[in-house]
């Protein structure tokens, strides 16, 4: 039960902290709205990285995903395409490296550390190429205000991650495709001959969590007003950070999406208190490594009880 917990109870913790040491601006509703915000695009990602964590594997190229999403949306936008077309095409893009990258792990039998870390750079450099190595910043539509903050209304990528990890959460708990995943994660060979199309259910877990991706890239574009192809530099790690801080074990079998919500409100809430107090950029990014390390660190602590 406290280990179900504990993730909630080191939000607490963090805000809390903050809270006390800057009162005055870090807790105001403006300020709240900034954290959910800065929230919405980790969040998405984390969604679609929770599946992929639980299924045991990991994917490396989120960030990737998530500038060549934004870039191919900005020139889909810049070349006439509607709008909604344009960010079917981004999330497509990012399914379709899903389906790659899963199929390079189950047909070539493939770490997928090495294949996600080779996407990695496969990708940021398309992203760059299709670019030409600058900024795309098309016309501005309604894509460009999903991320616009307000006095009185939460910006709309903050709802479709609400929204997304509700319907994930029932995916993962009341279905076939959820049970699998978990069953993959747990014991591969078991879940294999329990019946289990292991190989095909691993290529739809990377094509559904790059599509996770290739959303949080449009959300990322309407947060930068364009595509910038070398945005979201390392933001695969904070995704991956979140979902571990969360409660999933990066060996598999274990996790779930309310913890790795919880866990992106940790890292957000933790650079967001660092910026309140004023901390050089160099401070934020030693501390947001130090997360990372504790959260591998709590991963190894679990598995070593549970064993």
């Amino acid at each position: 039960m406290l280990g179900a917990l504990a993730p909630f109870l080191a939000l607490v913790a963090v805000y809390a902290l903050f809270a006390i040491l800057r009162f005055d601006r870090f807790v105001t509703w403006d300020n709240s709205a900034i954290m959910l915000q800065q929230t919405a695009v980790i969040g998405i990602g984390a969604i679609g990285m929770t599946l992929i964590v639980i299924s045991g594997g990991v994917d490396l190229s989120f960030g990737s995903i998530i500038a060549l999403s934004a870039v191919v949306l900005a020139l889909l936008l810049q070349a006439g395409a509607p709008p909604m077309v344009a960010a079917a095409g981004a999330i497509g893009l990012g399914v379709m490296t899903g389906v790659a990258s899963g199929l390079l792990v189950t047909r070539l039998r493939l770490m997928p550390f090495i294949v996600t870390l080779g996407m990695m750079g496969i990708l940021r450099g398309a992203a760059k190429g299709l670019a030409g190595e600058q900024p795309i910043y098309p016309e501005p539509t309604w894509l460009n205000d999903l991320m616009l903050l307000s006095s009185r209304f939460l910006p709309g990528g903050v709802w479709i991650m609400l929204v997304m990890a509700v319907v994930v959460a029932g995916v993962l708990r009341y279905t076939r495709f959820g049970r699998h995943i978990f069953a993959i994660g747990s014991n591969e060979s078991t879940a294999r001959l329990c019946g289990v199309a292991v190989d095909r259910t691993k290529v739809w877990i990377y094509a559904v969590g790059a599509g996770f991706a290739g959303l949080a890239g449009v959300l990322q574009f309407s947060y930068l007003t364009g595509g910038d192809p070398t945005t979201a530099v390392g933001l695969e790690l904070n995704i991956i950070a979140a979902v571990v801080i969360g409660g999933a074990s990066l060996s598999g079998g274990r996790g779930t999406v309310l913890g790795t919500m919880i866990g992106a409100l940790i890292m957000t809430v933790v650079n967001n208190g660092c910026t309140k107090l004023e901390m050089s950029n160099w401070v934020q990014e030693i501390v947001t490594g130090g997360i990372i390390v504790a959260a591998v660190t709590l991963d190894q602590y679990r598995r070593g009880r549970s064993a």
